[in-house]
């Protein structure tokens, strides 16, 4: 079975070869195809994967800077490109926080800036994709999530799902709170109601043996204070919220904070990557031989860093150690033995706002958008789960509103239309303006 993964030299890939060569026993991948248009950095991830499966049956490496060579015959497809790179990134952030805005990667004008970028791309790589392995499924970690799902599914339809592990961490962290196996929502051993968009969704119940959880857990000051979203936003937010927030509505719902802490560092979350993998690349090129080593060190300082100055700015303290999500490689292992490995599972995931009955599954959003929601997944395919709890009508609000400014900003992409553009970074709630948007279309252009 062959394997391609989109942006195959980026840092992350040896923890998607890890999980998928653990996997095998699940579904047998025996070649893995790394996509790149930088041909420096495959090399080092090949070194870096070399020395990981050493002694070790793991699937075999091939890099290719090809897009035809590498999708052709595909089975199944990661795509995990970053266009622009960190140096895009950097000026993403850069340019909204000197106007005020927040500039963070996935969501709010960072967000809109690099789907303006992306989408002519993925557009492509789904129309090749589409042409040259047509069974094959897309598995897209790309970001901004919802955004790019969408535009790919215009070539591939259903076979293109988009993935992200903070829900199914979100949900696992609130099952454990309760006393359960975290994972009895992948065993269909509980419900959960969860809705939204990728980055923007909250937990609004969550059932097991009859009974509805979430009220009980809202009211427990010490379970409730284990979770790390509850650490962040604080319980007297989410008890007024009703809900369980994704832990990316930090900044929406204190977006003044958000930016404030941000713009007093001296390097923006960007700026730190590019700093830190720039080094990575540049030393595991020149001690190939040390290559794996090297990628430990960056792995764990880069974990180590994540979201830390949010999670200050809110007093949260330490990011938790265990990963209930299981990272995004891991959702995607499962996700793909479900599809092609005759497991079932069920998940979170983002897909077309569409029930298998045909009712909209957030009503209030177009039938054709991506939502996140829960799914069953088997080798049929994607079955989303109904949704019980609906949105609350503020919730409603302000996803409509952001999905209206994604779908804007996926046809400024594609007709290069200064006028639509303005229109998408003026619309989304972290922007608000229409003269700071009108001068954010101009910095990103």
């Amino acid at each position: 079975m062959k394997l391609t993964i989109l942006g195959g030299g980026g840092f992350r890939v040896p923890l998607v070869y890890q999980a998928v060569a653990g996997g095998r026993g699940r579904v047998d991948v025996d070649e893995v195809v790394l996509l790149d248009d930088d041909p420096a950095r495959p090399r080092v991830m090949g070194n870096v994967l070399g020395q990981l499966g050493a002694g070790t049956s793991g699937p075999a490496v091939r890099t290719t800077t090809d897009l035809d060579d590498a999708v052709a015959g595909a089975d199944v497809v990661f795509s995990a490109i970053r266009v622009g790179g960190t140096a895009g990134r950097t000026h993403d952030e850069r340019a909204a926080l000197d106007l005020g805005v927040l500039g963070q990667e996935t969501v709010g004008a960072g967000g809109l800036a690099y789907a303006l970028r992306t989408v002519p791309v993925v557009d492509e790589v789904a129309r090749r994709i589409a042409a040259l392995a047509p069974q094959a499924w897309t598995i897209s970690f790309t970001n901004p999530a919802s955004i790019v799902t969408e535009a790919m599914r215009t070539h591939l339809g259903g076979r293109v799902v988009g993935i992200c592990d903070t829900p199914i961490a979100l949900v696992r962290r609130a099952l454990r709170a309760c006393g359960l196996d975290p994972r009895a929502f992948d065993r269909g051993e509980a419900e959960v109601d969860y809705g939204g968009l990728n980055h923007l969704g909250w937990l609004r119940g969550l059932r097991a043996g009859g009974r509805e959880l979430l009220p009980g857990l809202l009211a427990d000051d010490a379970a409730l204070g284990g979770l790390e979203e509850v650490r962040l936003m604080g319980a007297d937010w989410v008890r007024a919220l009703r809900a369980l927030p994704n832990e990316y509505l930090y900044y929406y719902d204190f977006a003044r904070e958000a930016v404030a802490a941000i713009a007093a560092q001296r390097r923006t979350r960007g700026e730190f990557l590019a700093r830190q993998q720039g080094a990575f690349y540049a030393r595991a090129a020149a001690e190939p031989g040390r290559a794996l080593t090297l990628w430990h060190e960056t792995l764990a300082e880069r974990e180590a860093t994540y979201m830390a100055t949010e999670r200050e700015t809110a007093a949260a303290g330490d990011r938790e150690a265990e990963d209930l999500g299981g990272g995004y490689h891991e959702v995607a292992v499962d996700l793909m033995a479900a599809l092609v490995g005759g497991e079932e599972h069920r998940m979170i995931l983002d897909v077309a706002n569409t029930g298998d009955d045909g009712a909209p599954l957030l009503p209030g959003l177009p039938a054709d958008a991506v939502v996140e929601v829960p799914v069953r997944v088997d080798g049929a395919g994607v079955h989303p789960l109904p949704v019980r709890t609906p949105l609350a009508p503020a919730m409603l609000a302000r996803v409509a509103a952001v999905k209206a400014s994604e779908r804007l900003v996926i046809e400024a992409a594609r007709t290069g239309s200064r006028e639509t553009a303005w229109l998408a970074f003026a619309m989304h709630p972290l922007v608000n303006s229409a003269d700071v948007a009108r001068r954010l279309v101009d910095a990103y252009r």
